[in-house]
């Protein structure tokens, strides 16, 4: 079973649902490591799963599970399941890219880490936050009510116009 599946088997139960003491655990966790890689502005992170591990107190299985959150804003995503304790990685963050993702996935302990103030005005982030949930919403175009003019021009209601024949 690799380090993945074992993270996957431990944070989430058979049916799908996360076991929040799991979570509990790691997010603090979680958060440390994103609270280092903001304060210090680090653009890559390298090194093997193991050393990455060591190097921020955690087991490899967290470190995966960090690898796995952050892998959507890499240049070069992960297949999670090749990972191994000994396999080399290069993490390659995109600021911008990841603050959206955090925004999006309303991770809000991430996106309003005071370590954001090192990268981006307050201004800036408003404006990521803006463009973020503006992707996500849906516009719907006002439809046209029986009787309605008809938008042809021709002064008759749409159910006697162009809405005849539908």
């Amino acid at each position: 079973m690799t380090l993945y599946e074992n993270w996957m088997n431990k944070a989430f139960s058979k049916d799908g649902k996360s076991m929040e003491a799991v979570w509990d655990d790691f997010l603090p966790k979680e958060q440390k490591i994103y609270e280092y890689i903001l304060g210090e502005k680090v653009n890559v992170l390298e090194g093997a799963v193991s050393e990455l591990a060591l190097r921020f107190g955690v087991t490899a299985e967290e470190i995966i599970a960090f690898i796995d959150g952050i892998n959507e804003v890499l240049p070069k995503p992960y297949d999670m399941n090749e990972l191994e304790a000994n396999s080399s990685v290069k993490l390659e963050i995109d600021f911008e890219k990841l603050y959206k993702k955090m925004v999006e996935y309303k991770a809000e302990h991430l996106y309003k880490l005071p370590q954001w103030d090192n990268i981006y005005t307050e201004e800036e982030r408003k404006n990521f936050t803006k463009e973020q949930k503006k992707s996500r919403t849906i516009v719907k175009e006002k439809k046209i009510g029986r009787n309605d003019p008809c938008p042809c021009g021709s002064g008759k209601k749409y159910k006697k116009c162009c809405g005849a024949n539908l």
